[in-house]
């Protein structure tokens, strides 16, 4: 097991799917931190530590979704991993959009997983307690602390 619980960020505009993410995360066998941003825009401004999110950790992983307003995931997704200094957060799409041409664009922008959110709520817990699982256990991050 990690030496320290993960930091994950959490880029969701959908309150009700925000909130399951969030409750099935602390609710969750591995314990780790969850930030939540509502837009593209937030998520930006979380990972390069403007206000109002000065002094905040960088986030072991990224979990982000595709359909945001302001600035949308794939928009996101292309700056981190163009981003020296943030390229090697592990981003995982989260998101209802299973299109072919969403999930192509993700990994050609270098996108480290994507996920399609199931309607049902107990697939849905399930995916997330896994995907906390694998990312907060079994993983092992690149971390320059």
């Amino acid at each position: 097991m990690h030496e320290r619980l993960l930091r994950f960020l959490l880029a969701e505009d959908d309150e009700d799917h925000a909130a399951l993410v969030l409750r099935t995360l602390q609710r969750s066998r591995v314990g780790n931190v969850v930030d939540h941003v509502r837009d593209g825009i937030e998520a930006l401004d979380y990972l390069y530590g403007r206000d109002p999110y000065a002094g905040r950790p960088r986030p072991d992983v990224l979990l982000l979704d595709l359909n945001m307003p302001r600035l949308d995931g794939h928009e996101v997704l292309v700056k981190v991993k163009q981003d020296p200094d943030l390229c090697a957060i592990p981003t995982v799409i989260l998101t209802t959009s299973d299109a072919e041409r969403d999930r192509v664009r993700a990994y050609r922008s270098h996108a480290n997983s994507y996920l399609v959110k199931p309607v049902d709520f107990a697939q849905f817990s399930q995916m997330v307690d896994e995907l906390n699982f694998y990312w907060g256990v079994w993983n092992r991050p690149a971390r320059g602390d």
